[in-house]
């Protein structure tokens, strides 16, 4: 199965994918319990690597939690797509949502290419 024809959902969140343009949405809360409840998440996002498209839109304008794991998750997503050297890696944000403006603008720490879009939905 291609990375764009998976759904990961649980309580409260759901994540899937979009082929053209390649694009990953992130909805919800994700409280996962560390590192291992996380997996599928990871090894999700290194197919979308693996595929290697030009550019990848990760939407996270509509999740509204993401905790210190999830962090970590995104943050590994990062550096593996700054490793290839020839992905462009867009961030879709929301103004309105406190986590997002303070996490998110640290991962230009770790890919100084990354383009953040903040947007003002409600």
């Amino acid at each position: 199965m291609n990375w764009w024809e998976q759904e990961l959902s649980g309580a409260g969140y759901r994540v899937y994918g979009e082929q053209e343009p390649a694009r990953l949405v992130l909805e919800g809360s994700l409280r996962l319990n560390g590192m291992a409840e996380y997996q599928p998440l990871t090894d999700w996002l290194t197919q979308v690597v693996t595929a290697a498209p030009p550019e990848v839109i990760v939407d996270v304008r509509q999740l509204k939690f993401l905790n210190s794991s999830g962090i970590n998750v995104l943050s590994r997503f990062v550096i593996q797509v700054r490793q290839t050297g020839t992905i462009h890696l867009r961030v879709q944000c929301n103004e309105n949502i406190p986590w997002q403006h303070k996490s998110l603008v640290n991962l230009q720490r770790l890919l100084p290419t990354l383009q953040l879009d903040f947007c003002h939905e409600s």
